[in-house]
């Protein structure tokens, strides 16, 4: 079995990240959507909120598995045996960040690869910090993440006020 990781803050998960999770899926037996802690970056929403919202994104998908992780990454890829590390390609500014990364990666574990995706036109202007800024604001988020991110952003916009 074929299993790639795709690993991510997802605060929150966007209509990008659904459509490289439905390409990978193509191309993988499994997709495993690895939703980081990342307390550095200091997420609006708890990973649980995070995975729990990723489930309901990606639940048309069978071949999908949403799960929190806090380890160093080649080690989360080597624990659930994927062969590769999954990330997506916005912009020409994306690219620098993703390269190095694989590489350290590959530093790391050599048999670990990383795979690149861009996502559909329509979709690559769209990131989860924008999402959040447009939100926090009362603009319309809707075109950009699945309505129970919509609904799970507005309450906690509300709450915060």
């Amino acid at each position: 079995m074929r299993t790639v990781v795709y690993p991510g803050t997802f605060d929150p998960i966007t209509n990008g990240h659904t459509d490289l999770v439905e390409r990978a899926c193509r191309l993988f037996d499994k997709v495993i959507v690895a939703v980081a802690s990342s307390n550095r970056k200091g997420p609006l929403l708890s990973v649980k909120e995070r995975v729990d919202l990723a489930k309901t994104a990606l639940a048309h998908l069978d071949n999908v598995e949403v799960c929190g992780f806090d380890i160093l990454l080649v080690n989360f890829v080597k624990q659930k045996q994927a062969c590769a590390v999954l990330r997506g390609l916005r912009a020409v500014s994306d690219f620098e960040y993703e390269f190095q990364l694989a590489n350290m990666n590959r530093a790391i574990e050599p048999q670990v690869e990383s795979l690149f995706l861009t996502p559909a036109d329509h979709l690559s202007y769209i990131s989860s910090s924008l999402v959040k800024e447009i939100g926090s604001l009362g603009g319309d988020i809707s075109k950009f993440v699945h309505p129970k991110v919509v609904e799970a952003l507005n309450k906690k916009f509300l709450a915060k006020k």
